[in-house]
C-alpha cells in the first residue's frame, strides 16, 4: 500500500508540469557514446515517448560521433579534429551520412514500437539549410545551419516525433556535416521552444568535475558565462553551456543538461520539483 501511495504522489507532483507544458515544444539533443548503448538509448526513447503521450511535443536531434569514428576506423580512414570539429573530405562525408542515416532509422524504428509516430528528417529531405563553416583551417564539408523548413517541422510535430539528422544542404547543393548541438540550439531558438535539453554522459555542470556533490542545480545565463570565464566550466561542457546561453537569449525558457545514463533522467528533470541535472535560466 505504501508503495502504491508513493507512486500516486509522484504522479500528482508531475501534474502541474504536464499542464504547463501541454502542446509546448521541447528540443532534445541526444548523441555521443550514450546513443550507442542499447539499454540507455531505449530508456531515453521511452522517456521521449512518455513526453509525447502527456501532450508535450518533443523534437529529437541526434548525433553519432563515436559511431562515425568507429566506422571510419574500420575503413582505415583517419579522423582529424580541429577545435572539436571533424575534418570532412568526400570519403569521410559519405561514411558520416551512411552512419547518421542508420542511426536515424534505428531511432525512428524504436520509437514506433511504442505506437507513436516518428518521422526521420535526413539530408535527402532538404530540411536543414546550411553554409560552409568558417575556420582558420580548412575543414572540408563541415557546415553550419542557417535555416530550416519551419512549415514542414511544425506540421510533423503536431502528430509525430521529428527525428533530425545533423546534415544540411547549401543553396548551391553542397552537402555539409553539421554539429548536432548547434542544430538543436538553432531549432529551439527559432521555434521559441519551452525547453532545450542536452542529454550527456555527465551529471550536469559541476564546480569540481571530480566531485558529484558539487553539481549546480540552477544557473542563470550570466552565472554560466562567469563560470566559463573562471574555467570552472571547461572542455566538452563549454560548447553545450554556450549553446544554452545563446538559446536563453534567443527566447528559450529553460535549458537542461542531464545525464542520460540515469534511468528516466529526462522525466525526473522535467516532472519533479527537485530535478536531477543542471537547468540554465535567465
Amino acid at each position: 500500500m505504501k508503495e502504491a501511495i508513493k507512486k500516486s504522489e509522484v504522479l500528482i507532483e508531475a501534474l502541474p508540469y504536464i499542464k504547463r507544458f501541454h502542446k509546448k515544444i521541447t528540443v532534445i539533443k541526444y548523441g555521443g557514446s550514450i546513443l550507442a548503448e542499447d539499454r540507455v538509448r531505449r530508456s531515453v526513447l521511452e522517456d521521449i515517448v512518455f513526453l509525447r503521450y502527456t501532450g508535450i511535443r518533443p523534437i529529437l536531434v541526434h548525433g553519432g560521433g563515436p559511431m562515425i569514428t568507429e566506422r571510419l576506423r574500420e575503413k582505415k580512414i583517419t579522423s582529424e579534429f580541429i577545435d572539436g570539429m571533424r575534418v570532412t573530405d568526400e570519403e569521410t562525408l559519405k561514411v558520416v551520412e551512411e552512419e547518421l542515416n542508420r542511426l536515424n532509422n534505428l531511432i525512428v524504428e524504436e520509437i514506433s514500437i511504442h505506437n507513436i509516430k516518428a518521422k526521420g528528417l535526413k539530408r535527402v529531405d532538404n530540411f536543414i539549410y546550411a553554409r560552409k563553416k568558417k575556420s582558420k583551417k580548412e575543414l572540408g564539408f563541415v557546415g553550419e545551419i542557417v535555416g530550416f523548413d519551419k512549415r514542414k517541422l511544425e506540421r510533423i510535430v503536431v502528430d509525430s516525433i521529428p527525428v533530425v539528422c545533423p546534415m544540411g544542404v547549401s543553396s548551391d547543393g553542397v552537402v555539409y556535416n553539421i554539429n548536432a548541438d548547434e542544430i538543436a540550439c538553432f531549432l529551439a531558438t527559432e521555434l521559441k521552444a519551452e525547453k532545450l535539453v542536452y542529454l550527456t554522459n555527465v551529471l550536469g555542470v559541476m564546480r569540481d568535475a571530480r566531485d558529484e556533490d558539487s553539481l549546480i542545480s540552477t544557473l542563470s545565463s550570466s552565472e554560466a558565462e562567469e563560470l566559463i570565464m573562471d574555467k570552472v566550466i571547461d572542455e566538452g561542457m563549454v560548447p553545450k553551456v554556450r549553446g544554452a546561453i545563446e538559446a536563453i537569449k534567443g527566447g528559450v525558457k529553460k535549458v537542461h543538461i542531464i545525464d542520460a545514463k540515469i534511468p528516466h533522467a529526462l522525466l525526473l528533470e522535467i516532472f519533479t520539483n527537485e530535478g536531477i541535472g543542471t537547468e540554465i535560466v535567465h
